[in-house]
C-alpha cells in the first residue's frame, strides 16, 4: 500500500517546479519532512538484537504535526489528560461552520480568518451563556479547529466540547444547565456573524466578502452528548490526525491516487481517484500556519483559570485532579524490541544525517 511520502516522492518535485513561487514556505516543509521521516535523511540510532544477532536501524521521526506517521502516540497522551478534566455533567458539543462564501478569504488569509473563527465563535456561546436566561455564568470550552472534509475538500469550522453549566460571576456558584439543552442556536449563530464581521472590518477585509453573506443565516449546530467522553475521544483524533491517513490511501498509479473516505452522510466507505498533483494540492490546503494553535480552552477551562476548575470540582464533590507521575513501567514499554523475537535490543552507535537531494532541502 502506499503512503503519503510515496506519493510525494514520485509527484512533489513536479508540483513543487510548477507551483513553487506561490507555494507557502510552510507547504515546501510538510513535503520535504513528510518524505525524510524515518529515513536515513534524518539519522537515527543503530541497534543489535543479542537474541537474533541481527542489526536493527531506528530512523527519527520528522515530527511535522502534517505527518501521518509521527501523530500516534500524541493522540492518546493528550487524551488521557483532557478525561481528567471531565465533569459529572451533561456536556454539549457546539460546532460552527464558516460559510461557503468566506472560504476563497480563509485559503489566502489562514492565521487571521481562523483566528477570527475561534474569537467569534466563543465570544458568541460566552456572550449567550451569560444570560440569566440560560445559564447566567461563564463556561468552560474546548475549541478544536478543523479545515477538511473526509475527501480532503475544503470546508472550515470548529468544534466545541462544553460541560453543561456555567460558574456565576462572583464565581462561588455552580448553575447547572437544563437536561439536554444549552443555549439557543439561533441566537448564537446571529452573535457569531456580528462578531465575524467586526472582526473583518478591523482587519480591513471586509470589503472582500459578499454583501449575501450577511443576509443569510450562518449554521451553528449544538447537541448534547452525554457524558462527554464519547465526544472526547470523537475529538482526539482531528486534533493530531492529517487530513488524511496512510490506512486510507489504496492506490498510486498513472498518476493518479486512489484513497477511501468514509461518507458523513451514511457512514459507508467511498473511494476518490485524483490527479496526483490535485491530491497534493488538496491535502497541503490543510497545512496551518506555523506555530498555529488548532486547539484551545476557554472559560474555567483556560490554563491560567483552572483554579476555578478545581473549585467547581469541590462544589461538584469531586476529588481534586491528581498530579501526573511517570510510570517507570510505560518507560520500559517503550525500550526498542527485535521485530523477529520481541528481545529488547541493544544500542550499538548513532546513525548521521544523509543530505538529501537538493529538491527537498
Amino acid at each position: 500500500m502506499p503512503e503519503l511520502a510515496d506519493i510525494f516522492r514520485a509527484h512533489g518535485p513536479e508540483y513543487i517546479a510548477k507551483f513553487k513561487d506561490r507555494m507557502p514556505t510552510r507547504h515546501l516543509d510538510v513535503i520535504r519532512d513528510v518524505v525524510s521521516c524515518r529515513t536515513e535523511a534524518l539519522g537515527g540510532q543503530l541497534y543489535h538484537c543479542p537474541q537474533c544477532d541481527d542489526l536493527h536501524y531506528r530512523y527519527h521521526s520528522c515530527k511535522n504535526r502534517h505527518c501521518p506517521k509521527c501523530q500516534n502516540d500524541t493522540t492518546n497522551t493528550w487524551l488521557e489528560k483532557q478525561m481528567n478534566l471531565l465533569l459529572p455533567v451533561s456536556y454539549f458539543m457546539a460546532t460552527f461552520t464558516l460559510p461557503q462564501s468566506l472560504r476563497a478569504l480563509a485559503r489566502s488569509n489562514q492565521g487571521l480568518i481562523y483566528n477570527m473563527l475561534f474569537k467569534a465563535s466563543s465570544y458568541a456561546l460566552q456572550k449567550i451563556a451569560a444570560d440569566p436566561k440560560y445559564i447566567g455564568g461563564l463556561l468552560g470550552m474546548v475549541g478544536v479547529l478543523q479545515t477538511w472534509r473526509r475527501d480532503l475538500g475544503y470546508h472550515v469550522h470548529v468544534h466545541y466540547l462544553i460541560p453543561g453549566g456555567g460558574l456565576s460571576p462572583d464565581r462561588k456558584k455552580w448553575y447547572p444547565a437544563r437536561y439536554d439543552y444549552l443555549v439557543p442556536e439561533k441566537a448564537v449563530a446571529k452573535i457569531f456573524r456580528g462578531k465575524f464581521r467586526d472582526l473583518l472590518k478591523k482587519a480591513d477585509l471586509f470589503d472582500q466578502v459578499s454583501s449575501e453573506t450577511w443576509s443569510r443565516p450562518w449554521v451553528v449546530d449544538i447537541i448534547d452528548v452525554g457524558s462527554g467522553r464519547a465526544a472526547m475521544k470523537y475529538l482526539a483524533p482531528y486534533i493530531f490526525r492529517v487530513g488524511i491517513t496512510n490506512n486510507n490511501i489504496i492506490r498510486l498509479e498513472d498518476g493518479k491516487v486512489t484513497f477511501r473516505y468514509r461518507d458523513s452522510g451514511t457512514d459507508q466507505y467511498k473511494t476518490k481517484m485524483l490527479e496526483a498533483q490535485e491530491f497534493i494540492r488538496r491535502f497541503l490546503q490543510h497545512a496551518l500556519p506555523h506555530r498555529f494553535r488548532k486547539v484551545r480552552y476557554y472559560g474555567f477551562l483556560s490554563p491560567t483559570k483552572r483554579d476555578l476548575l478545581e473549585q467547581i470540582k469541590k462544589r461538584l464533590h469531586i476529588s481534586p485532579t491528581p498530579k501526573r507521575q511517570e510510570n517507570s513501567s510505560l518507560r520500559d514499554a517503550d525500550s526498542p524490541r527485535c521485530p523477529k523475537c520481541g528481545s529488547v535490543l541493544m544500542w550499538v552507535r548513532e546513525v548521521p544525517r544523509k543530505r538529501g537531494p537538493p529538491i527537498w532541502r
